[in-house]
């Protein structure tokens, strides 16, 4: 058992331990910082109406067959009452339980990471598997599963129009990634053509190494970009909603916080990341610009671009997870929101919908919370596979050798159990299979998708809340 091993065990236990007791995500919601609005209770809707409230309450009425519901003018001056978000208010949000454990295990994932990284820089763990990748990948693959639980229940719902809207940016999702895979590299260099190459042409040395002389891969790379492109529209409908959603809560914090300018800079930033992340690894823009601008009396080398591109992407993940407690006060803001839309309409409204309302809109906070928080999670730990196990470097200047292949070290027989053999047989062939070359490809692409969905739902959210939805 390494060091790597023993500290992923330990920081498995830990979380399993403390998560009653102590929780990053439950400290997210409820460490008092976030307020969200009670709703009025029948009495207080009646004396605010100026009608006297009836003896018998709903339950009774409805069994004495008086389904009449008690109505209010919607006019009426209606003030909700504030309140802090505490734990007990949410342990009974939906999707609390799933958002907690997420959160906290993203956490946990960056400690592991942050380890193995200094871990790297003191000893010489190449021969090692990287276990802090490893926790990256799993979190990238829990986020993608909580975002399908939550598409799932839109596709459970009754009345359709989101599920539409899914399956509407999944097809949408599905002919943009079909020509970004068309894309010659010298413009969008994120290097799949050589990724895949490398991984096809290692699993032929394999396969002869293991006796099959005359095995070939029946896959095209026609095929495999096929496959790419419908794994891509299945993204892109699992951030359909994330994105919407996002652009209408920025658009209601930057309105919050109208009268502070340097929040609204910072939102505004915030909102236009994923753009900067696009703009990175398109070739022409980012790269060359860069490599052919002297700064200063050197130029920016190939090695000092691809640490500061991953310098950015982090630092604009932060400064979006920094911002999370704003847009989520802006969502609870609406409670108060469609209240004084409310009075200006004319007519009545039953107390039961007042009630509804306002309540809906903070049994919903997890899940907003997850719609923010997974593509940030997605692509900052994204980044961090890449950086890990495309062999890139934090220190901008050192020098990279992309796609080498670890050297094939055969464990000897001495001292050393048949298990213990066999799987470090297995790892150390992996690991000739699946190159740096080959994840370099494959996480640079899946960082900029993400990015490239969460752009296209936003914009589109704008526009919806900007225009149609005044019209």
């Amino acid at each position: 058992m390494g060091i790597q091993l023993v500290v992923s065990l330990l920081a498995a236990s830990i979380m399993q331990k403390m998560a009653p007791h102590c929780s990053f995500a439950r400290w997210l919601l409820c460490n008092g910082s976030l307020f969200r609005f009670k709703h009025p209770s029948e009495g207080e809707l009646c004396a605010l109406a100026g009608k006297q409230m009836p003896k018998q309450n709903r339950r009774d009425r409805r069994q004495n067959g008086e389904n009449k519901p008690l109505t209010v003018p919607k006019d009426i001056d209606l003030h909700l009452e504030k309140a802090p978000v505490n734990v007990i208010d949410a342990l009974v949000l939906r999707f609390f339980l799933e958002y907690q454990w997420l959160i906290d295990f993203a956490v946990y994932a960056a400690g592991v990471f942050m380890f193995t990284e200094c871990y790297y820089s003191v000893v010489d763990a190449s021969k090692e598997v990287n276990i802090g990748a490893i926790w990256c990948v799993l979190t990238v693959l829990f986020g993608l599963k909580t975002l399908h639980t939550l598409m799932s229940h839109y596709f459970r719902s009754e009345e359709g129009g989101e599920r539409s809207v899914c399956l509407a940016f999944g097809f949408l999702s599905l002919l943009v990634a079909m020509l970004v895979l068309v894309v010659r590299e010298d413009y969008l260099e994120f290097g799949l053509e050589s990724g895949f190459s490398n991984l096809f042409d290692n699993l032929e040395v394999f396969a002869r190494q293991q006796g099959y002389a005359d095995w070939s891969i029946p896959v095209t790379k026609l095929t495999v970009k096929l496959g790419l492109a419908a794994v891509c529209a299945y993204i892109g409908a699992l951030l359909a909603f994330p994105g919407l959603r996002l652009a209408q809560t920025h658009l209601d914090a930057i309105q919050m916080n109208s009268e502070r300018p340097l929040i609204q800079i910072l939102l505004h930033m915030s909102f236009l990341s994923p753009i900067v992340v696009l703009i990175l690894w398109v070739k022409p823009i980012a790269r060359d610009f860069l490599a052919n601008a002297p700064l200063g009396k050197t130029s920016v080398t190939f090695a000092t671009f691809d640490s500061m591109r991953l310098w950015i992407i982090v630092s604009l993940c932060v400064l979006r997870l920094a911002l999370v407690r704003y847009h989520l006060q802006a969502y609870l803001n609406l409670a108060q929101k469609w209240v004084e839309q409310m009075k200006k309409e004319a007519g009545r409204i039953a107390a039961i919908d007042i009630q509804r309302k306002v309540t809906r809109v903070f049994c919903y906070l997890t899940v907003v919370t997850l719609q923010y928080l997974v593509p940030v999670l997605l692509i900052l730990f994204s980044t961090l596979a890449l950086k890990a196990l495309g062999d890139f470097s934090w220190c901008m200047g050192a020098e990279e050798t992309p796609g080498v292949t670890p050297a094939l070290v055969m464990p000897t027989a001495e001292d050393i159990q048949a298990t213990v053999a066999h799987l470090s047989e297995t790892f150390t062939a992996l690991r000739s299979v699946l190159t740096p070359l080959f994840f370099r490809g494959f996480f640079a692409f899946l960082t900029w998708w993400v990015a490239a969905c969460q752009v296209i739902s936003s914009l589109f959210g704008v526009y919806f809340h900007q225009y149609l939805m005044q019209n």
